[in-house]
């Protein structure tokens, strides 16, 4: 019914200067003839006059790229971005980003730390209010303006472009940590393939005269100073962190885990290099596994002597723990850390997407599925530490008292180390481990690459596995820190530190410049191009308001409370802090060194170069080539 546009017929059409304005909107109208609606002398309508102008009688839509007209101009197709292959690609991708090692560890920790049951009521009005919405409005604008973290700001609100290179040295920082507890999870995948689990018994080379088994047929007495061979194997065997006196005598590098490292780094690379096409695939598979692993040691967890009292201590609602105010901040960290908002992972994710796919549902699917990975994630681990209670004689809180990857790596793994088919169950739980890690690993990674490809697509466009393999290869570099003999207390300074803090900063900013600056009836009526509806007051609310002051908050108490960091036996000293914070600081200082440049740049007087600073410079195009029936 109609004529493509690099047609002869247009080649011919534009050469007699017949439709040759500098650029319009191309539309389909009810009579089946193909029109050019001009556009004055603008390339594209303007921002006040966009949505007017994408008000088409029966949903065909496009923008052409400007075309110089010399007699002879052809008009072009805006060239197509790359597209995910199917539509649960995209979903696997960003549940498998999502969820990841916190939700196994981090969730039933906090929960039970503080109020079991009760802890949900702060955790569900915290997701609703704050982490959801924050979910959303990413995927939103990264579906929309169809840019990297980067490049995306030149059509929001370009002084804020240094939160796009915060992001990217947040997320180096991530992958310089991040996997190197993968590292770990591979070294014990490896050591699992034995007849008896090594850290079953105190007869190895790394156990010392401490070592006291507490599932041994003999009657042992268990002393102040007593270690289990769990614990001996991850602190002497896997970290050696007893070759080091701390942070400010790390040691050498542990060659076993280094080759762990560099093989994560190799999937990681031939994961990621083409593109979403092929990451897209690959999550099929690390996406997925982790669910059906959980699901088989949720069984095996419920059929364990003592399994319920774990549950009854993971659930038991403590009411008067509502009153604390650390809970309501732990409850507003913990979901806004489990959606990961603020590592441009979301924007690049979402840029790949259809331009009329229905993102608002897409949000609450996967934060969904997100919050209840979390939830019957506690089932899992606490099934396990009600056992380890029962054998122990012990109370439930002195099982549960190692945190944040010492929960799996001592306890859960000293646990499956005395089940039936250990050897089995240590397999599938290491690996569920580490494929929980390489989807997220994927996609921090591609934040960055889409960031960096979309603002300088003319040097990387073309050499996008060249980048792929000088990011991961500058990733490995910084992981050195981490592999050394004292590399888990570089791990514990940088999860505290270099991304807390410095992701709230960049979200609470974003969340300012969408609302306040590009404003809010600007978006939802972008919201309402993709979508044909516009979002309601609830979202409106949250947007302007309420996620401001959610991540306001969260900041807040922590900067008023910075952690006090301990790890096993070592206490660290003052000076860290300020190390830290000097961490964190080093990636949002390029959002008031970027804004400070942009001023200087910008010709006129002082008010007119914040006037431009804060105006979109380019309109979005949406693509030609993306288009369907009674979109709006």
């Amino acid at each position: 019914e109609t004529e493509p546009l690099t047609s002869k017929k247009d080649v011919s059409d534009c050469s007699k200067g017949e439709d040759c304005k500098e650029n319009g909107l191309l539309v389909r109208n009810p009579k089946s003839a193909l029109r050019l609606v001009e556009d004055g002398n603008k390339v594209h309508p303007s921002q006040g006059d966009k949505g007017e102008a994408a008000q088409i009688s029966n949903g065909y839509s496009g923008v052409q790229s400007s075309v110089p007209c010399n007699g002879e101009q052809q008009l072009m197709e805006l060239e197509d971005r790359e597209t995910w292959s199917k539509k649960i690609d995209f979903l696997l991708s960003v549940i498998g980003y999502a969820v990841d090692l916190g939700n196994v560890w981090r969730f039933p920790y906090i929960c039970y730390q503080n109020g079991g049951g009760a802890f949900l009521i702060p955790y569900t009005i915290m997701a609703i209010f704050g982490g959801i919405p924050l979910f959303y409005m990413e995927l939103a604008l990264g579906q929309y303006h169809r840019n990297g973290c980067i490049s995306i700001w030149r059509k929001i609100c370009p002084i804020f472009k240094g939160i796009g290179f915060a992001i990217c040295i947040i997320d180096l920082y991530v992958a310089s940590y991040y996997n190197t507890i993968m590292a770990w999870a591979f070294y014990y995948l490896i050591s699992s393939f034995t007849a008896e689990l090594p850290w079953t018994s105190c007869t190895n080379p790394w156990n010392t005269g401490n070592c006291t088994n507490y599932f041994s047929k003999d009657n042992v007495s268990w002393s102040l100073h007593s270690t289990s061979p769990a614990e001996e194997f991850y602190t002497r065997q896997v970290l050696q962190v007893h070759r080091s006196n701390g942070l400010d005598d790390l040691g050498g590098i542990s060659w076993q885990l280094t080759l762990c490292l560099l093989l994560i780094f190799t999937i990681v690379y031939f994961s990621i290099w083409k593109g979403v096409k092929t990451s897209g695939k690959v999550v099929w598979v690390t996406a997925t596994f982790p669910y059906i692993i959980l699901f088989i040691l949720l069984v095996r967890g419920a059929t364990l002597p003592g399994a319920w009292r774990g549950v009854l201590y993971y659930l038991k609602p403590d009411w008067q723990k509502l009153l604390a105010t650390e809970v309501w901040v732990d409850a507003a960290a913990q979901i806004f850390f489990s959606l990961g908002p603020g590592f441009g992972v979301l924007l690049a994710y979402a840029s790949y997407n259809k331009f009329h796919n229905n993102c608002y549902q897409d949000a609450l699917v996967t934060s969904t599925v997100n919050c209840l990975t979390s939830f019957v994630s506690g089932f899992v681990i606490f099934t396990v530490l009600g056992y380890m209670a029962e054998m122990r004689n012990e109370d439930v809180s002195e099982v549960a008292k190692d945190t944040g990857p010492s929960l799996l790596f001592i306890t859960y793994a000293e646990a499956i180390a005395n089940m039936p088919a250990s050897t089995f169950f240590a397999i599938i739980f290491f690996l569920m481990l580490l494929t929980l890690g390489l989807d997220s690993t994927f996609a921090g990674l591609e934040g960055v690459i889409t960031g960096v490809l979309d603002e300088f697509p003319h040097v990387w466009g073309k050499r996008r596995e060249l980048f792929v393999l000088g990011l991961t290869i500058v990733c490995f570099l910084g992981s050195l820190a981490t592999l050394t003999f004292g590399g888990a207390y570089v791990v514990k300074l940088f999860e505290e530190y270099a991304t807390g803090p410095a992701v709230l900063t960049v979200v609470f900013l974003e969340a300012v410049a969408v609302s306040w600056f590009y404003g809010i009836t600007q978006f939802c009526n972008d919201v309402k191009e993709m979508l044909g509806s516009a979002p309601g007051w609830y979202w409106r609310v949250c947007w302007v308001a309420i996620s401001p002051l959610f991540l306001l908050f969260v900041t807040c108490s922590f900067l008023s409370n910075p952690p006090e960091l301990r790890l096993f036996d070592y206490d660290y000293p003052y000076w860290t802090t300020v190390v830290g914070y000097c961490i964190g600081t080093s990636s949002i200082i390029f959002i008031p060194i970027y804004m400070v440049y942009r001023l200087v740049i910008t010709p006129g007087t002082l008010k007119e170069r914040i006037l431009k600073s804060i105006t979109p410079e380019t309109p979005t195009e949406i693509p030609f080539g993306d288009i369907r029936m009674n979109a709006v």
